[in-house]
């Protein structure tokens, strides 16, 4: 344990993140994301949601602004629009969450969900949470410490 320091930022996590360089991405995926499929490096915290674990990880993560979309969220599927989904709750938290930290002109991307698998693929870091909302898998690109 470190003094000042979330409990829920282990070691494995905080040397991941301190490892990551300028313009690799990191995913925060919910519980029906197809983590260990898709990630070269996966973190595990089953009974943490995604946003939780987000307002930990913001307060030490720079975004990228050099890149036009520094955060991605895997859009809704066609059968889930056609069900009358219009949009997920879980993107005005993570919307709230990133404008807090970073200012109130950084909005949500959203990706295709083979496209957001693919992205994924090469992302540097998976964190696995315990997230039950649909929708609740969010990428975000690293910036530089200024």
């Amino acid at each position: 344990m470190l003094k000042g320091v979330s409990k829920l930022l282990t070691g494995d996590l905080l040397k991941a993140l301190c490892d990551m360089g300028h313009g690799d991405e990191l995913v925060i995926a919910d519980a029906n994301f197809p983590a260990y499929t898709v990630g070269q490096r996966v973190i595990s915290y089953p009974g943490v949601d995604a946003t939780t674990i987000l307002k930990e990880i913001v307060k030490l993560f720079p975004l990228d602004h050099a890149v036009q979309e520094p955060a991605v969220v895997l859009d809704l599927i066609p059968e889930d629009i056609a069900r009358g989904y219009t949009h997920a709750d879980i993107w005005d938290d993570f919307t709230e969450i990133l404008q807090t930290e970073y200012g109130k002109d950084k909005k949500l991307a959203a990706m295709e969900r083979e496209s957001f698998y693919e992205r994924s693929r090469k992302a540097y870091l998976v964190i696995l949470t315990g997230e039950e909302r649909l929708y609740g898998d969010l990428l975000l690109v690293k910036g530089v410490v200024e």
